[in-house]
């Protein structure tokens, strides 16, 4: 019997620990990494209560250090995909028809695992499969992680709690249902976090998912089913489908019973999904939701009134933390002439001071870029700068994928402000910095708003209040989270819901409620008294 009614769930973001030499997090979490390093596991596709092992295999391996191979995973085939849509629509029935609370509590306890006896576990998987350093995983893989999932079951009853106005003689009710069908959740390789919110979300709102976690990544999306798992998550509710994205899309995007899509990656992907889904919008049962978050090409202007020690520390962190392999990572940056000089010095100072390398090593501040493909790409960028007339490289350039995928911070100084690394999204640790005019302060804002078809993220440092006033209005379309004197990155659940538009994503502000409100259907009963 359920009588009770429960109004509201506290919320407080998770501390970050320290990681101190000799502290007790520090000395759990290097005995974790060397447990991983020295074992290997095989997963498996998990479809229902049942662990397939398909023989059609991928290897987990460590990016800085390439040859180290530390697991296998099984990649479902068109026969997983289709076993995995069936019993996913047949654990939803009974899923959808449990209490809000019971399926608050499955993530609220899974965030007490993450946090506690598991936050060593994950937090090593992803510094040796993602290639961040210790601080960069406490931050996503532990706390951030374990805030998606309590702020979301504490939105639960702030959404439920939102019902229609009744009159004397009459009763009106909202009724949040989840989706009928399923939810197709496609993760990325750079977040842990991101990779459990997105089946997490329509999850706990009572759908059930088929989840793609990236190829680079599955690693660490398996520890967070097995999280989950121990948590209490029912057989069926989320079914752990890795595989080749073309071929697993393909077959989930024609299937009737496909009520939505919950994406991070690439704008050509979500458009190549679009696309599939309006060839086929006549075969659903219902208009599939997609909520997707895609590229960026992340901005940084400075005024010449800002501070110039915050700026160009802004600068450094918000290019380089996680090797720029981050959606609102800062790759374009305007500063005024006449702090140019200045500004410059400290800048290279800095990025002087940045120590690449093993992530277990902790002073390194970057590690490797994800993968072959990746590197290749970054590179190539890199090589077109340095025979351009248009472009020079102030600071790194250097590549070596020897024994891992390195590459150095580069920082490259165009005299063109539609320079290709200027536009194009590049996914690395690549800056490039135009030197505008300070009279021209109206018309680089202007121009910010139209190099990039992306919309994501942006910062301004400045001290001059009419300088921000005026950024933030002509820039109003420019950044889904806009920063004033701080680095464009770092979101944090509840205090920076995050997303953008334009050709980054459909802005459904994930560490939100409006997030959680795009998984569920609502229905209004009136009842006459």
């Amino acid at each position: 019997m359920n009588n009770n009614v429960i109004g509201k769930i506290d919320f407080v973001n998770e501390a970050v620990l320290k990681y101190e030499t000799g502290s007790n997090e520090r000395i759990e979490l290097e005995r974790e990494l060397a447990n991983m390093k020295n074992s290997f596991i095989e997963i498996p596709v998990i479809i229902g209560e049942k662990e397939i092992l398909t023989g059609n295999k991928g290897t987990c391996f460590l990016p800085h250090n390439k040859s180290k191979i530390i697991g296998e995973y099984h990649k479902a085939s068109e026969k997983e995909v289709e076993m995995a849509i069936e019993e996913a629509l047949k654990a939803k029935e009974k899923w959808e028809s449990l209490a809000w609370e019971p399926r608050a509590s499955i993530f609220l306890r899974a965030a007490e695992l993450v946090t506690g006896p598991w936050r060593a576990k994950i937090n090593a998987a992803t510094m040796l499969i993602q290639s961040k350093t210790y601080k960069q995983a406490e931050i996503d893989a532990a706390c951030e992680l374990a805030d998606f999932f309590r702020f979301n079951a504490a939105c639960l009853p702030q959404i439920y709690n939102e019902q229609p106005m009744s009159l004397k003689n009459m009763w009106n009710k909202m009724e949040y249902r989840p989706i009928e069908g399923f939810i197709y959740a496609v993760s990325p390789f750079n977040f842990t976090s991101i990779a459990g919110n997105l089946p997490g979300a329509p999850a706990i709102t009572g759908n059930v998912v088929l989840w793609k976690p990236a190829s680079a990544a599955v690693y660490t999306a398996y520890i967070i089913y097995q999280i989950l798992k121990e948590a209490g998550l029912p057989d069926g509710v989320i079914n752990f489908i890795p595989g080749n994205a073309g071929e697993v899309s393909e077959i989930i995007l024609k299937n009737k019973h496909l009520s939505g899509i919950h994406f991070t990656g690439s704008t050509k992907v979500f458009q190549d999904m679009w696309t599939a889904i309006g060839n086929n919008i006549t075969n659903y049962k219902t208009f599939p939701r997609l909520v997707g978050e895609t590229g960026g090409k992340d901005f940084i202007i400075v005024h010449n009134s800002a501070n110039l020690e915050s700026a160009s520390q802004g600068i450094i962190d918000g290019s380089f933390e996680y090797q720029g392999q981050k959606c609102s990572a800062a790759s374009r940056i305007y500063i005024a002439k006449s702090i140019w000089s200045s500004m410059k010095k400290i800048i290279i100072e800095k990025a002087a001071k940045i120590k690449v390398g093993d992530v277990e090593r902790i002073d390194t501040f970057m590690g490797a870029v994800i993968d072959q493909k990746s590197f290749d790409n970054i590179k190539n960028y890199i090589d077109y700068a340095k025979i351009s007339n248009e472009a020079e490289i102030i600071f790194g350039g250097n590549c070596d994928n020897s024994i891992g995928f390195f590459v150095e911070p580069t920082i490259i100084l165009a005299n063109d402000p539609h320079f290709k690394t200027m536009e194009e999204e590049i996914f690395g640790p690549v800056l490039t910095i135009y030197v505008y005019d300070d009279d021209k302060f109206d018309e680089v804002l202007a121009l910010i708003d139209s190099t990039s078809g992306y919309a994501l993220t942006g910062a301004i440092f400045a001290r001059d209040r009419y300088a921000i006033d005026k950024a933030e209005s002509v820039l109003v379309n420019a950044a889904g989270n806009f920063y004033i004197n701080d680095k464009p990155t770092g979101a944090v659940v509840g205090q920076q819901p995050f997303g953008g538009s334009r050709l980054s994503g459909t802005n459904d502000k994930a560490g939100s409620k409006l997030n959680l409100m795009r998984w569920i259907s609502p229905r209004v009963i009136k009842e006459t008294l």
